[in-house]
């Protein structure tokens, strides 16, 4: 299941790299990568709990083919579109929301599918390794994103994407799954709120559940606008883009393999609370860097420092949940975590033009950092687990 989805999201990244750098070289427009983004992550707002729900009563491998199949497809159709010249704006927009929808309820299969395939003392570890061949991926997918993108064409990077989904499909029917959810005939709403009920009730999981969103409104959106820091900030090309995305990869692999070599820490939450401080702070020095090598730096250690606090959250969730209501579970804290993604890049988008993007994302850095410390020194809730 690692090799086929570390083969995967390589693909995938080539192709979120010139998706980006086509979608600014058509548009010559920030707002246009902010769209995008949204366009390709709101479908987890509205239909992540309605997979969750699908994950919880019926074959999670099942879910996830159907969602390998369909991302398939649209990766195939990109390359023709871009391959004959008529591509356009428009189209581009569709097939990322389209892409959305299929995993709005892949997602939520595919976390509850993870911890069933190995035993409960692994789950930490199981979930940094997850997390490094994803950021693996971001280190070689850009790079080779790159040099495809500059020597043969964006249509490669989609055509070799859409080529990957074969790996994930064949691991897909080859892997032995423990546990199967028994079929329900519980109405959707019911299994939904059970699921909310579930999180409410348990201790801190509803402030992790806010956390995850938080970090990911204010953090990742650093990824998103990297076409403009690369194009108009440091005054780069694609090779500028692809040497920071595989810096922040390369960060991200050594956080995840930090996480998963600690295994199983006390007092997990006041360490992710820690290194967001500190990802708040190197997000705020990244945004007033006008020098590649010092850029390349920080946002090494910023990859680093996101991939610890989402590694450590994530296994934190995991960890208090039963196999039952994973789906549900995860489902909701994948609208969450997911959620903030498009939110943020929407906004930001429109912001962006306004006040610059060193300026508008100094202030996100400065608000994570905010965000930490009020959890660490008066809601103490997640610094307790």
């Amino acid at each position: 299941m690692w090799i086929g989805a570390c083969t995967s999201s390589i693909g995938t990244w080539m192709q979120q790299m010139a998706q980006a750098w086509l979608v600014y070289d058509l548009s010559k427009n920030s707002f246009y990568l902010g769209l995008d983004a949204f366009l390709a992550q709101v479908p987890i707002i509205l239909f992540s709990l309605v997979g969750g729900v699908f994950a919880d009563r019926s074959n999670r491998r099942n879910l996830l083919l159907i969602s390998q199949y369909i991302q398939m497809t649209t990766a195939f159709i990109l390359t023709a579109l871009v391959f004959f010249n008529v591509v356009q704006i428009w189209h581009i927009l569709c097939l990322s929301f389209i892409v959305g929808m299929a995993q709005s309820f892949g997602g939520p299969a595919y976390m509850a599918l993870i911890p069933t395939l190995v035993g409960p003392e692994d789950l930490s570890n199981a979930i940094a390794l997850n997390s490094i061949q994803f950021n693996l991926a971001r280190v070689i997918g850009p790079t080779l994103g790159g040099l495809a993108l500059t020597g043969l064409g964006a249509s490669w990077c989609f055509g070799v994407n859409g080529v990957s989904f074969i790996a994930v499909i064949i691991s897909l029917y080859t892997i032995h799954i423990r546990y199967i959810p028994a079929k329900s005939t519980e109405r959707i709403l019911d299994s939904m709120r059970s699921g909310i009920s579930f999180i409410r009730k348990k201790p801190g999981m509803d402030a992790l559940i806010v956390l995850a969103f938080c970090m990911t409104l204010l953090g990742v959106p650093l990824l998103t606008f990297l076409p403009v820091f690369a194009r108009d900030v440091l005054r780069g090309g694609p090779a500028t883009f692809t040497k920071l995305l595989a810096f922040s990869g390369a960060g991200s692999v050594c956080g995840a393999l930090t996480v998963a070599y600690m295994g199983k820490m006390k007092r997990q939450g006041r360490t992710a609370l820690m290194m967001l401080t500190l990802l708040g702070g190197l997000i705020t020095a990244f945004s007033l860097s006008k020098s590649v090598p010092l850029s390349c730096a920080l946002i090494f250690c910023s990859g680093a420092s996101l991939m610890s606090v989402f590694a450590t959250i994530s296994s934190l969730v995991q960890a208090i949940t039963g196999d039952e209501m994973r789906g549900r579970v995860m489902s909701v804290y994948n609208v969450a975590f997911r959620g903030g993604m498009p939110i943020g890049s929407l906004v930001l988008g429109r912001v962006i033009p306004v006040f610059s993007a060193p300026v508008t994302l100094a202030m996100t850095g400065s608000l994570l950092v905010l965000l930490a410390l009020y959890l660490l020194l008066l809601d103490r809730r997640v610094a307790g687990l």
